[in-house]
């Protein structure tokens, strides 16, 4: 969607960002095992760019997702995507999963609904930032340079009351309440702007000396 966006527009907004310090895993003080998690895609590694496919540029299907380190005490899992390089106040919700078995587990390629696909597994979505229970695939703007979407798992103690579709603000309230551990992989993504775009192109298709 925003991919015809005007280069002026991601270029003037390059240093407005929310910032990782906002996104949730940092906005909750978790009283024990903070960090516990460890959090892996089969698609990408920690700080690696995301393949297309799983973006607004490519088929858009969420990417897959495994956890483990969940404590034996937790009775449910909790994950939400959220791009901290968003020109945004608050880091933008790509997607919000509630509800997830208390156990080392994991979400397979395209598990949650988007844009045109269907889920491919049983699972309870959240809203996200434009109030959808679904992926919503990395649209960065051209020319606002490297987003880093941070997906984040967490593990809830029991009494966590998630109910219906939860947004950002529920999703903070009950890892405040009942959080017992956490932890992230970052993805990353970007859109080059049209210079930058012309020039990878002319490198690409330069003949060999």
């Amino acid at each position: 969607m925003l991919e015809h966006l005007p280069d002026v527009v991601g270029l003037a907004l390059r240093d407005q960002r929310a910032g990782l310090d906002k996104i949730a895993f940092n906005q909750v003080d978790l009283r024990q095992g903070a960090g516990a998690l460890t959090v892996a895609s089969l698609a990408f590694t920690d700080h690696a760019p995301i393949p297309a496919d799983y973006t607004a540029d490519g088929a858009g299907v969420s990417p897959p997702l495994q956890w483990t380190g969940v404590p034996p005490q937790a009775a449910s899992v909790v994950v939400i995507v959220e791009d901290a390089d968003a020109p945004t106040p608050q880091p933008l919700v790509h997607a919000i999963v509630v509800g997830l078995d208390g156990a080392n587990g994991s979400l397979a390629p395209g598990a949650l609904p988007s844009p045109g696909h269907d889920p491919m597994a049983d699972v309870t979505a959240g809203r996200n930032s434009y109030l959808q229970a679904s992926w919503l695939p990395p649209d960065p703007p051209p020319g606002h340079g490297t987003h880093r979407y941070v997906f984040q798992v967490f593990a809830l103690e029991a009494g966590a009351r998630l109910d219906g579709t939860p947004g950002r603000s529920a999703v903070l309230d009950a890892l405040r309440e009942h959080g017992l551990a956490g932890g992230y992989l970052v993805g990353t993504y970007e859109r080059p702007d049209g210079a930058e775009r012309v020039a990878q192109a002319a490198t690409v298709t330069a003949p060999l000396a």
